[in-house]
């Protein structure tokens, strides 16, 4: 009788989500992704000299308008700043706030390997 009950709300789920959108089920998988988290490392360029080092970043999310349904051209999110650009957190260097611009910073983002 639990196993039935199990896959019952199983397929209920399932057919809730196949009726949303892509857009939807891609913020849903975001939402899981952030819960989950990520060690991801942005590294902001300037020409092409390293320039700023954000560590612990869970995500880069694109901003979006709060009236239109347009993205706004930057990303925002949170991480460690590595001051001293040594590619550790180290004691005193704080979690902070950042933007970056999809038009004019050059970075990259990528998952730590440590």
């Amino acid at each position: 009788m639990q196993g039935t009950k199990l896959a019952a709300a199983l397929l209920v789920t399932l057919g809730l989500l196949s009726a949303c959108t892509q857009e939807t089920q891609n913020q849903i998988g975001r939402s899981i992704q952030n819960w989950t988290g990520t060690n991801g490392v942005l590294e902001v360029y300037a020409a092409d000299k390293l320039a700023k080092r954000f560590l612990k970043v869970d995500k880069l999310t694109t901003a979006s308008g709060t009236t239109s349904n347009s993205d706004r051209p930057y990303r925002f999110g949170y991480g460690v700043l590595d001051a001293n650009l040594n590619g550790v957190a180290d004691a005193g260097e704080k979690r902070v706030y950042f933007e970056i611009s999809d038009y004019s910073t050059s970075y990259v983002f990528y998952e730590s390997p440590n």
